[in-house]
């Protein structure tokens, strides 16, 4: 069994005798622009993994209620890491924060909640990447099961996400 080092913000891991088996870089903050489709995973200044994404079915504007198929805009942060869910894995958002549920409350509605970075519903796997052909999520970020595998690697919780429109 490898034991992993965590040294400046790079994840080693070593084998059983001690040897570097694989350096992986951690990302220390990640942006989705939605305009785009795009999550990108940054170290300090610089990209060092860019993904292609699926959102929510109404993928424009911000999340303003529970419901709504739209995915947040704003600073949120990974709080949780799921190594087994309904799609593959999934890292969850920390919408809502504290302004989204204000403005529901202003609203009278649930600010909805449990957005994800998550792959494929499972067994549908095999869609790979023509599952961006369309936004088919509640809300979420959507990503083939391979691209999550790796994310759920490289983020930690704790970890900084800025959604742009």
């Amino acid at each position: 069994m490898p034991i992993r080092l965590l040294l400046a913000g790079t994840l080693i891991a070593l084998s059983s005798w001690g040897v570097p088996a694989a350096n992986i870089t951690l990302a220390d903050r990640l942006v989705v622009n939605k305009s785009k489709r795009e999550l990108l995973l940054y170290r300090g200044p610089n990209v060092i993994r860019t993904y292609l994404v699926a959102l929510g079915h109404e993928p424009v504007g911000p999340k303003r209620r529970e419901g709504d198929n739209r995915t947040p805009e704003g600073m949120y942060t990974i709080n949780a890491k799921y190594a087994k869910s309904a799609y593959h894995m999934a890292l969850q958002i920390s919408y809502p924060n504290a302004a989204d549920r204000e403005r529901a409350r202003r609203q009278g509605v649930p600010p909805g909640g449990d957005i994800l970075i998550h792959g494929l519903p499972n067994g549908r796997g095999w869609l790979g990447a023509a599952h961006r052909w369309t936004d088919w999520t509640q809300g979420c970020v959507a990503v083939t099961d391979k691209e999550i595998e790796e994310i759920w690697r490289l983020v930690a919780i704790g970890t900084p996400i800025q959604i742009n429109p």
